[in-house]
Formats: C-alpha cells, structure tokens, sequence
C-alpha cells in the first residue's frame, strides 16, 4: 500500500487543461469505434426489423445484450485489476467485430438469433466499455476530463455525421443485402486499425485484489455519496437503454428508407458536434450543477414534438432537441463521478471496482427500460404509446439531478495531491501491452 500510495502522489498537480499524447492516443482508439458504430450499428435494429417486423424481437435482443454486457463487467474486474486490462480492451474491439462478422455471416435469417448474438455483443461491449473507462481514469484527471469528454463527444457526434449517412447511401445504392455487406465489412476493418492504436497506450500495470462485493458495501454506509449516483445512472440507464435503439428503430419504421435514416443521423450528429465543441469548452466543475439541471429540463421538452405525430419531420425535431442538450446532461455527470471515483488515493486503488458499480447500476437502468418496452409494445404499439414510453423514460434523468444536484461540484479531498494523468496510476511503465472493453 505504500508503494502505491507514494506512486500516487508523484508528480505535479493535475490542473491543466491540456490533453497529453496518452489521452489523445486514447481519443483516437474512441474515435475509431465510434464509427465502426455509426457505420453498423445504427442500422442493426432496422436490418432486424427488416428481416422480421417485431418489436419483441428486437426488445429481447437489446435485453439479452444489456444483461450480459453488465455481467462481464462484473466477472472481467478481476481480470482488469489484476492482470492486463489492456489484452480485455484488445479483446473487445475484436468481438465486435466478431458480432459484425456473425450478422454478416447469418444474413437476413439473423432474426432468428437475436439471442445469442445479442450475447456476443454484450460480451463485447462489457470488454471494451469496462477495461476503456478504466484506462480512460487513468489518462485524465480533474483539469482536463471536462475537455477530454467534450472532444470525445465532438469525435464521436462527427462519425455519427458521416457514418450513418455514408451506410444509407451505400445501402439503398447497392442490392440492399449487399449493402449491409459493404458496410458490416467496413466496419470489421475499422475495428481493426482500432485494435492496432491501442499498441501506442502505455501498459499500466495491474495491481490489488479484486473484490467482488464492493459495490453492496459502498451502497449500504449511510452518507456515501455512491448511493445518491447510483441512483442517478441508474436513471441515465432507464433513459439508453430506450433511446438508443428505439429512436433510430421509430425513424426507419416511420421512413421505410435507410437513406432517410441516414440524413437523420447526420442532422442530429451535426447538432450534437456543435453543442459538444461549445458545452466542452464553456463547461467547468462549478457549472455542472445548473448546467446539468438545464440539460435534464431540456432533454425532457424535446421529446413534446412527438405528441404531435409521429413523422419524419417530427422526429427530426426531438432529434435536433436531443443532440443540442445532451451535452449539458452527459458531460457534468460523467465528469463527476469519475472525479469521485479519483478524489482521494483508497477510490484510485478501487477505481476497477467503482467503474463496475457504475456499470452495474447503468445496467438495472437499461434492463428496467427494455422491461418497460417489452411491456408497453407487447400490448400497444400505436404511435401514441411510443411517444408516451418515451417521454416516461426521457424524463427520468430529472431525478438523477435532484439525487446528486449538491454533488456534482465534487473537489479532490483536502490534502489531497492531483497528479497528472501520466502519474495517476500504480505504475508509469513505458511499455504498450495487449490489450481489451464497455462505456
């Protein structure tokens, strides 16, 4: 222990606002699967819906997704901790593409696996996301994760300009089948170049043990502020595990054309490219707190146009509303609990433990959102059901707000050092080691 804790504190201060080479490196690792997403992913509920028109289908493929990538968050913290986190991010970015290849691989008869491939795309994200928000700590720190967040949201909303457009056109140019061919194909080689980036981040060694139970012990001491987040992203859970899947499913069922989802994605990305660039410079830790609180407001009004039909050009405004004010929900809220989790040398030591109760409570969320989805379009699936599913689990993150509200102006413990991100973690080592993933 104090080995690690004189590790921790060496260097300078961590107040800087610059990004260094590691972060960058990572922002491109980020980057690069942002797009294979965009350029795959986005279609994947419409390819499902195509094949077969259910939203049972559909629903039970984003269940079984949600729950298996929550578990391997559980069960891949040991491995994270203590052995190479770096071989979990590697692994992965390669079954995501392993989840692309076995939809390319099914073809349209992909409808009758939703099940098992929704598994492997669970086990993929739960890598990625889990051993990416760790190493993601580890590279920033409190001066520059505000920044760090907003050029990955910038990054992230310019794939979702291009990708998604350059998939539709593809796919409605080309025979259809083949279309999806090109684009899942794509996206495997992406994935690739992705795999080979993350060679350039520094091998950070593990360190510590595992414990299993970390996240029921913090939830059960009275005046942890973890009880109060874990409400909240829970609540940022309810709201995803809807959203990111039924809103493009809604536009491509409303349209019936994969270019016109495409235009979609671009217009709302291009929005959220803007906002991002601008909340990710404006924002600081003492706005947080009113800057979340507009963004929760906000994000719930947006979804008012749908009450009023729903059409492309209805959807197109919910969309533009979404992309304007998600930032100021997103960025404040993953800021700060990541802050929690480096403002004292015990949280850095239990980061692992701390990002899979994260995780685990973005997890309940999703699964009590694809419950309440299941529920609702099994009985009712009229427009006006939707917009009402919708709107109920879009406004969700108000509560989050009200739960952690005098929270999110977190500072690093008095007496505390704020290393710089080069210094954060138990070890410095220079060498790239291999590497694995979820977010």
């Amino acid at each position: 222990m104090g080995t690690q804790a004189s590790a921790l504190r060496k260097g300078k201060p961590g107040t800087s606002t610059k990004l260094d080479s590691q972060s960058k490196t990572l922002i491109v690792v980020h980057g690069l699967y942002a797009v294979a997403s965009a350029l795959s992913g986005t279609f994947i509920p419409a390819y499902l819906w195509k094949a077969k028109e259910s939203f049972a289908n559909i629903g039970w493929f984003c269940l079984s997704q949600y729950i298996v990538s929550g578990l391997i968050f559980w069960l891949a913290g040991k491995w994270v901790k203590e052995y190479n986190k770096m071989n979990a991010l590697r692994l992965g970015v390669v079954l995501s593409g392993c989840f692309y290849f076995t939809v390319l691989m099914l073809g349209p008869s992909a409808y009758k696996w939703v099940i098992p491939i929704g598994i492997l795309d669970g086990i993929a994200l739960g890598l990625f996301w889990l051993s990416y928000n760790i190493v993601y700590f580890e590279v920033t720190d409190p001066g520059n994760r505000d920044r760090y967040n907003g050029v990955a949201g910038l990054l992230g909303a310019a794939a979702g300009i291009i990708a998604p457009w350059v998939s539709g056109y593809i796919i409605t140019s080309l025979k259809q089948e083949r279309g999806y061919q090109v684009i899942f194909t794509s996206s495997l080689i992406i994935l690739g170049i992705a795999v080979v980036c993350t060679f350039w981040l520094k091998h950070r060694q593990s360190s510590g043990t595992y414990e299993w139970l970390h996240g029921i012990k913090q939830l059960r001491q009275r005046g942890n502020p973890w009880r109060k987040f874990t409400l909240a992203i829970t609540m940022q859970g309810l709201r995803d595990g809807v959203f990111m899947f039924l809103v493009g499913l809604t536009v491509f069922i409303a349209t019936r054309n994969e270019q016109k989802l495409g235009n979609y994605a671009l217009i709302t990305s291009f929005v959220a490219l803007i906002s991002f660039w601008l909340v990710g410079k404006w924002l600081r830790p003492h706005r947080r707190k009113y800057g979340m609180l507009a963004g929760v407001l906000l994000l719930t009004a947006a979804i008012i146009p749908l009450f009023f039909g729903i059409s492309f050009k209805t959807l197109l405004m919910f969309g533009i509303g979404t992309s304007l004010f998600m930032p100021l929900y997103i960025i404040p809220v993953t800021s700060t609990v990541f802050d929690l989790i480096g403002r004292n040398e015990q949280s850095v030591r239990e980061r692992e433990e701390f990002i899979v109760l994260r995780e685990m409570a973005l997890t309940l969320g999703r699964t009590i959102g694809m419950i309440a989805y299941l529920v609702v379009l099994s009985r009712n699936h009229s427009p006006a059901a939707i917009t009402w599913l919708l709107f109920a689990v879009g406004s969700m993150p108000i509560i989050g707000w009200f739960a952690t509200r005098n929270l999110l102006n977190l500072q690093p413990e008095k007496g505390e050092d704020r290393q710089d991100a080069e210094n954060r973690t138990i070890d410095n080592g220079a060498n790239r080691r291999n590497a694995g993933r979820p977010h």
